[in-house]
């Protein structure tokens, strides 16, 4: 995995075209006007405590020094502290360092960076949080933050704006993103992330789930540099060429393996051996490793005549409000009686929960607000595994990692998942899968749909409701998704987050390949 000098000339030996090529280098120079060259600095880092899930998964967090020490990273591993055991761990890890390079991009990113922060911490390693949106003054971090920005301003025009969506944004997530052109301004603008790895040693093992922080890690030199790809659809945005590219299916593995329709003029080359592997589902340690007690519970809740639970987890930017809204709505009479209980977690958006309470009548005096911070939900999450619970439960945290990773404590005692088919796609919990937010998702529900674990995705309001009744009235459809979740996790197929953290310390896949289900 050798650095190259320019990457926005090519992708694994299909030449982009010179048009493209000076686009790309413009879109760089664009940035370095609007935002200042720091090509120059040296930025220092040192690892310090991270905010709620340092303490759950042990991960240390990469800041800027500020007395401008250079970071010390457990160079000698025997150093670190010991991760607690568990059934996954490696022999000979203790506490060997690992960095998740990541960003904010709605909660998707996030998410997956826990699961592999868990993984890691369960295999015996010490995962590392580096956020390159999240450093005020560099030059890479205001491109991204910037580009952030206008990705959640169009996804939520696209749901107040039905020709926007389909005759921009849709084709935009779907096709545009796909084009092998696309990846040349990408690998440009990714160049200006490079400073913030002044202090990071090469060889320390390395995931991204996202592709800019794997293209900043192959163009800043890291050797061991594994790009978590996080959709089923082949797009060329996701391509980190001289990093390990993982995906989640067999459907995105062959896609991606012969670079799928990201040039229809041409038939391009595939990308070579070792290039890129099918590692199953990026899923943390907590959720795996309960699947037979959880997939237990909720069978003894459902087929014994108690509430369904419904978890209902709202996006960042706060799309589809009002289908939550309707789906809310629906439930309450549900709830009244004793057949449902709902869990709303809207993240750090408090506004959107403000918006609910406005929108649907009678919901202010059922809901239980849990405004409190991540102690007071999982107090809340592990008494619910056996425990009972009534009524309307509010969830919101401005802390980002409470808002992300409360989903993830509440999976566990919910019996239903109503989401879009985003990262949420490939959890092992029931799903009821919404409306899409961009083309590219449309495959996440696709999957989920074809493993069993999942419904398909439903277009509209009318649809989703009917799925609701066809739940509370036959208890049986959940308790066939829970077989078919346990069917999967025999399979290892909910093992990818572990495979993934394998590629990027052994530079191969040493653990076994997820199989199929068994029928």
């Amino acid at each position: 995995m050798e650095s190259s000098t320019d990457r926005a000339r090519s992708v694994f030996g299909n030449e982009q075209d010179d048009a493209t090529y000076q686009k790309a280098v413009q879109s760089k120079e664009r940035y370095l006007r609007r935002f200042g060259d720091d090509s120059k600095t040296v930025c220092h880092l040192s690892a310090a405590p991270t905010p709620v899930i340092g303490e759950m998964l042990g991960v240390r967090n990469l800041v800027i020094s500020p007395d401008g020490t250079p970071l010390d990273i457990y160079a000698d591993a025997t150093q670190a502290p010991k991760p607690p055991a568990t059934d996954r761990t490696v022999e000979g890890a203790t506490g060997a360092p690992v960095i998740v390079g990541n960003i904010r991009m709605g909660f998707g990113h996030y998410r997956i960076s826990m699961a592999m922060a868990s993984a890691a911490h369960a295999m015996g390693y010490t995962p590392y949080w580096l956020d390159l949106a999240s450093f005020k003054d560099a030059t890479g971090s205001k491109v991204i933050r910037y580009q952030n920005d206008l990705y959640s301003k169009g996804s939520r025009i696209s749901q107040r704006v039905g020709a926007f969506n389909k005759l921009v944004w849709e084709p935009l997530n779907s096709e545009g993103f796909r084009k092998l052109s696309y990846n040349a301004a990408d690998q440009k603008n990714a160049e200006l992330c490079v400073p913030l790895f002044h202090d990071i040693d090469k060889d320390i093992p390395y995931v991204g789930t996202h592709v800019w922080p794997s293209q900043a890690a192959v163009h800043a030199g890291m050797t061991h540099v594994v790009n978590a790809i996080p959709d089923n659809w082949p797009m060329a945005l996701h391509l980190a060429e001289g990093s390990i590219h993982t995906v989640q299916t067999p459907s995105a593995y062959l896609g991606y393996h012969q670079l799928r329709g990201m040039d229809p003029a041409r038939q391009l080359k595939p990308m070579p051996e070792g290039s890129i592997y099918y590692t199953g589902h990026y899923v943390d340690h907590e959720l795996v490793s309960n699947i037979p007690a959880d997939c237990s519970r909720r069978r003894n809740r459902v087929m014994g005549g108690g509430p369904v639970r419904y978890l209902l987890s709202v996006g960042g930017a706060g799309a589809q409000q009002e289908l939550f809204a309707a789906i809310v709505e629906h439930l309450l009479p549900y709830v009244r009686r004793g057949e449902a209980v709902v869990f709303v977690n809207v993240g750090d958006h408090k506004k959107v929960w403000d918006a609910l309470l406005k929108s649907v009548d009678g919901l202010r005096s059922e809901a239980l607000p849990h405004f409190e911070g991540i102690d007071e939900v999982a107090r809340f999450a592990t008494a619910a595994l056996d425990g009972d619970v009534s009524g309307v439960h509010a969830f919101c945290d401005k802390d980002i990692f409470t808002a992300v990773y409360s989903s993830n404590l509440l999976m566990r005692c919910s019996d239903v998942l109503v989401t879009k088919p985003s990262e949420f796609s490939f959890y092992p919990v029931p799903k009821l899968m919404i409306h899409r937010v961009g083309g590219h998702e449309a495959w996440g529900a696709i999957r989920a749909a074809e493993v069993g674990d999942g419904t398909y995705e439903m277009d509209d309001t009318a649809e989703v409701l009917s799925m609701i009744d066809s739940f509370q009235r036959e208890r049986g459809l959940l308790g066939f998704m829970c077989d078919r979740i346990e069917d999967a996790a025999k399979a290892g197929i909910y093992d990818g987050a572990y495979r993934v953290i394998d590629l990027a310390v052994n530079g191969t896949q040493t653990l076994p390949a997820p199989r199929a289900m068994a029928r």
